[in-house]
């Protein structure tokens, strides 16, 4: 027993070592712009951007594209997303390009013989929404871009083109995929090599078909994918295995602007994008249930730190879970669940030396009145100070693994974020209600939360994460290390993180993230455990007093940074 916790001590000893010092050793400073993405081409694209005259929107439109080439697990043109918008000038806007469910789509649409059949919404043409980011990125751009699309665009499609080479991790997470591509005939045509081999670290992928569709869309703008060539080929593939996407849902599909969630935090002010991102919500009304207890004296992933947070995610995801859902379809009493007041009753059930069990805990009471591992955030800062965040996806990694024959790209499996069965665990183990379900036209419920922080009417931090429900709480704790504990950008994004969501019961954390004693003192408490490889992964740009710029690239991920 005692070499095994001497063994338990040396591999956190290792795992924390890896986050604070591997990385914050290749961490810079940047005067003029940073790009932080999960891709080194896509960042390095972005930068050029930037270089070439371009302001931080131009930059995320031509890192999204340029994703939709080099990550096409998460990267994409066939999913969807939120974008978080702050000007120089104090101008805040978020824009909601979610995808949407088709004008055929059914909340009993994935039952057969009686019984909900989870797969459905999770693999397979009958996962597929109505996809938003074509039309999001060229109404960015038209709004607040410099750049004309063709131009932003070019980066992308000259790699499509021309390939780009393999790193290990890509290779294996296509490899890892490939009999599941095999199903689709147009994926096993552009996602596997065609034959019994393998894809290898070094291998040049070129996605010709890719490059013509984004010609189209340099060329023709949003109606170069909702309408001519690719939309045939997007209803074609809805054909072939009977799915639901018509011609109508691709063209009356529109992203659309929405007001930010304010909140505040002792000296900052965190501009977060709204519902049908869930994060907005569940962050504010964290933050406001541990905002009265001394989390600095605790000290970061104490004992009674963890318990205190992981209390208040409890309690937070359970109201998600109830009342959350798209504001165009549902009345969310916004209001009210960031009220100090409903915050602080949430809390009164909270005792210091015991759990609350999930089982007895349900979301609050309102009068009057309910993820994706394979995302990818961004974060964007241009030399005058204008600031982007961006959260996109597939949901699942490479989404349906259904591919649009003749276009190149692969499609999301995004119907699987609404409560498909309202009261059934989705994918990533998360219970939805009524505000949440199928409804033709409606956009589901995410844990996205591209989230621009700000203090004294500066930029401060951009921020976001990927990692389906973990999302909210990575971003969370990317704040909280700065905020509360002064960490430097590669340390606030490096530490250890933890996360509860309400169901199933128990606190989930980075491989050898908690030390043995802590946890000792937890279970005391009641909590329960889960390892895991990675609790989200952050790519966020923190802007310190001097105004030079920091990056934060996460370690459990291919992160990268490219700045001047």
């Amino acid at each position: 027993m005692k070499f095994n916790r001497i063994l338990l001590l040396l591999l956190s000893f290792l795992f924390l070592s890896q986050c604070l010092s591997a990385q914050v050793l290749s961490s810079k400073s940047y005067k003029n712009g940073l790009i932080v993405t999960a891709d080194k081409y896509a960042s390095e694209i972005g930068k050029d951007i930037l270089e070439q005259g371009g302001n931080a929107v131009d930059a995320a439109v031509a890192v999204q594209f340029a994703l939709a080439v080099t990550l096409p697990r998460a990267g994409n043109i066939g999913g969807g997303g939120f974008m978080v918008i702050r000007l120089a000038d104090g101008e805040t806007a978020t824009l909601d390009f979610r995808e949407k469910a088709p004008e055929r789509a059914n909340r009993e649409m994935y039952i057969r013989n009686g019984e909900f059949d989870s797969d459905l919404s999770w693999e397979g043409i009958l996962a597929v929404g109505v996809p938003g980011t074509v039309d999001g990125m060229v109404k960015a751009l038209e709004q607040y871009g410099k750049m004309p699309l063709d131009l932003v665009l070019q980066p992308a499609i000259k790699l499509a083109r021309e390939g780009y080479t393999l790193s290990y991790s890509h290779a294996q997470s296509l490899n890892n995929h490939k009999e599941t591509f095999l199903k689709y005939q147009a994926s096993a045509n552009y996602f596997t090599t065609g034959d019994t081999t393998m894809f290898e670290e070094g291998d040049v992928f070129v996605q010709e078909d890719l490059a013509q569709t984004l010609e189209r869309i340099a060329r023709f703008g949003r109606e170069g994918f909702y309408a001519g060539p690719v939309a045939d080929a997007i209803v074609n593939e809805m054909k072939r295995y009977r799915g639901l996407i018509n011609y109508r849902d691709l063209r009356n599909y529109e992203s659309k602007w929405r007001d930010p969630v304010e909140v505040d935090f002792r000296d900052y002010t965190l501009h977060i994008m709204p519902p049908p991102s869930s994060g907005s919500v569940a962050i504010a009304q964290i933050l406001s249930m541990i905002d009265e207890y001394p989390l600095e004296e605790m000290g970061h992933n104490s004992a009674d730190y963890v318990h205190v947070v992981s209390e208040a995610m409890r309690r937070a995801f359970a109201d998600r879970s109830y009342y959350l859902g798209d504001p165009d379809f549902v009345d969310i009493p916004m209001s009210e669940l960031m009220s100090e007041d409903y915050n602080n009753n949430r809390m009164t059930s909270f005792k210091d030396d015991t759990v609350t069990s999930s089982s007895s805990l349900s979301h609050g009471e309102i009068q009057g009145f309910m993820e994706s591992s394979e995302t990818t955030h961004f974060s964007v800062v241009d030399e005058d100070g204008n600031a982007v965040a961006v959260t996109t996806t597939l949901n699942g990694s490479f989404g349906s693994h259904v591919s649009v024959s003749g276009a190149g790209f692969l499609l999301n499996n995004e119907m699987d974020d609404f409560s498909a069965q309202p009261g059934e665990p989705n994918a990533y183990g998360l219970i939805g209600a009524e505000a949440n379900a199928i409804e033709p036209g409606k956009r589901m419920l995410s844990s996205m939360s591209p989230t621009i922080v700000t203090k004294d009417g500066k930029v401060s931090m951009v921020l976001g994460a990927a990692g389906g429900p973990r999302i909210i709480t990575a971003t969370l704790q990317s704040f909280l290390n700065t905020a509360l504990f002064d960490m430097s950008s590669q340390q606030a994004t490096a530490q250890p993180r933890f996360h509860h969501q309400w169901l199933p019961d128990v606190i989930f954390f980075d491989d050898f993230g908690l030390s043995p004693d802590t946890q000792v003192l937890l279970k005391a408490k009641g909590h329960t455990f889960f390892p895991m490889p990675g609790i989200g992964r952050a790519h966020n740009i923190f802007i310190d007093r001097n105004g030079f710029l920091n990056s934060g690239v996460d370690p459990r991920g291919d992160g990268y940074a490219a700045g001047y």
